[in-house]
């Protein structure tokens, strides 16, 4: 991992790039391909926040994060929520430190937004992140998001 590591805004010069980034086979069904979170993220608009990771000018991974800052007050006891909604190291570059400068720099744009807390969901099973995220101080809430884990870390 090099010191010129960056998340980068998608444009029509990186988006081949991007979709040609792919986790390792036996990693597929822990993660959506970087099309259906582009999809996602054009259906979810500004709640979506989409980015390429790059080591230098080099494309390694792909992070997407949501944002909901705002208060429900229809919905009380609910909290607002944002954090990573998708991170996807290509499998040439996975171990090198990329998926923790994505999560942190995810973090960090929470906090400059007025979060206080970031949330994950993830596979649960022993193939899964489940390791990754608890290194990285997520912790689980007890709730489920379908099948996934759903884990949080204060800010």
């Amino acid at each position: 991992m090099s010191t010129a590591l960056s998340l980068a805004v998608l444009t029509p010069d990186t988006i081949d790039a991007a979709l040609a980034l792919r986790v390792r086979p036996d990693q597929e069904h822990l993660v959506a391909p970087v099309a259906t979170s582009l999809a996602e993220a054009y259906v979810h608009g500004e709640a979506a926040w989409p980015r390429l990771i790059l080591d230098g000018d080099r494309p390694v991974g792909f992070v997407m994060a949501f944002f909901d800052l705002r208060f429900h007050p229809d919905r009380p006891g609910d909290r607002p929520r944002s954090g990573l909604w998708r991170l996807l190291i290509d499998a040439g570059h996975q171990r090198g430190g990329y998926g923790r400068f994505a999560v942190e720099q995810v973090c960090a744009e929470i906090r400059r937004r007025g979060g206080t807390r970031a949330t994950v969901t993830y596979h649960p099973g022993p193939d899964g992140p489940v390791g990754f995220y608890t290194r990285l101080g997520f912790r689980p809430t007890g709730e489920l998001s379908g099948t996934q884990v759903v884990a949080e870390v204060e800010l």
